[in-house]
């Protein structure tokens, strides 16, 4: 059996939020401390919300900080394919507003985020030809992207992406909140929703909205959307640190099935092979498996020629999406979700939750239309949700 570790993010310094206990009131429970329900929860108390924050776990202890560590601008499809997909207004409107939350991201992370770019590196002939495509789109819509040849291979260059501390981020967030006035509970699960009730093993949010902010596992607390999404495991490993390579920025190969980056300790995180390790992939399971395990560390000594000792071995659920844009609707009168993301939640993520909260309680949709993408619909059942 494969030892799992903790992500390679964790310093171990964190303690662990209170479990909810008894009944508490709110006006607004968020259920999920990832980024974007944490980003939401601030977005909340600015507007003199009376907030309750639950996890079934703890602050970032699913996909949001256990991922690989990248800011990109865009949403799920490389830019060219949301031009082909989405329209390019809708492209253009999504890639920018992207940018803007990078930078706002880094600026309410202060120290967990390093502006180096981002490297798409081509895996074969055909996805040379697919860079040189999104090359030629992205210049003619202005944005900035640059040609690559060089040791690391073929492709493109994106200086306007980041790399950072995705689990670093989110208990930053975490305190922030707390510190303001918000009511944060962890390994609080949510047994049901029943209108505006949430109600857990020990307790019971009562509350006048319910914002469900998870990725992986939202088909389950949300039912209603069963078919149009569906949970992955996405497996990484992380290294030792070494200098027998040096990788400046957060690189993707095959389209973004394999990925990795360089810690500012030296040590390389790397993730992917999902699509190779077949239908057992598409699981709520979050324990790495010996199958991708394996080629990620085939791929780690053979194509990045890297010998340090692995340290880490982890694994995150992350929800898909039907069309690549992500989740975020009002489900019924009183119950929205977001998620989805598609394995990109970082910046969608954040700009989902701010978009939600102004459609919730400014009853402004316009965020969500207009930079996302995503239909917002009035809720269309009401009565009760329940986990399997």
């Amino acid at each position: 059996m494969l030892l799992q570790t903790g992500p390679v993010w964790d310093d171990d310094r964190w303690v662990s939020l209170p479990a909810l206990h008894g009944d508490v009131s709110a006006d607004s429970c968020v259920i999920g401390l990832g980024g974007t329900g944490l980003t939401l929860i601030e977005e909340l108390l600015q507007r003199d919300e009376r907030v309750v924050g639950i996890d079934a776990h703890d602050v970032g202890a699913g996909a949001a900080g256990r991922n690989g560590g990248f800011l990109l601008a865009g949403a799920y499809d490389f830019y060219h394919d949301a031009v082909r997909k989405h329209g390019a207004v809708r492209a253009r409107a999504i890639y920018e507003a992207t940018l803007g939350e990078i930078r706002r991201i880094a600026e309410a992370a202060a120290g967990t985020v390093r502006f180096c770019g981002s490297r798409r590196v081509a895996a074969d002939e055909w996805e040379v030809s697919d860079c040189r495509t999104q090359l030629d789109v992205m210049r003619a819509d202005g944005l900035a992207v640059e040609w690559c040849e060089d040791a690391d291979g073929v492709g493109l260059f994106l200086p306007s992406d980041a790399a950072f501390n995705p689990l670093a981020r989110c208990r930053l967030l975490a305190q922030r909140v707390r510190a303001d006035g918000a009511r944060l509970f962890a390994r609080t699960p949510v047994t049901r929703i029943e209108d505006a009730r949430v109600v857990t093993p020990a307790g019971v949010v009562h509350c006048a909205r319910v914002f469900v902010a998870v990725d992986g596992h939202l088909e389950q607390l949300v039912p209603e959307l069963a078919g149009r999404v569906r949970t992955a495991r996405l497996q990484m490993l992380a290294t030792a640190p070494t200098r027998e390579r040096e990788v400046r920025c957060p690189m993707y190969y095959r389209e973004g099935y394999e990925y990795w980056q360089q810690t500012p300790d030296g040590r390389i995180a790397l993730g992917g092979f999902r699509d190779k390790a077949g239908p057992s992939e598409w699981s709520h399971d979050a324990h790495p498996t010996p199958a991708v395990q394996w080629m990620l560390e085939h791929f780690l000594r053979d194509r990045l020629k890297v010998t340090a000792p692995i340290t880490h071995r982890w694994a995150a659920c992350a929800a898909f999406s039907d069309t690549g844009l992500p989740i975020i609707e009002q489900v019924r009168e009183q119950l929205w979700a977001l998620g989805a993301y598609s394995g990109t939640g970082n910046v969608i993520g954040a700009l989902a939750a701010r978009a939600v909260v102004a459609a919730a309680l400014d009853n402004d949709p316009a965020g969500v239309q207009r930079l996302l993408g995503a239909h917002w619909s009035p809720h269309v059942t009401r009565g009760q949700v329940r986990v399997a």
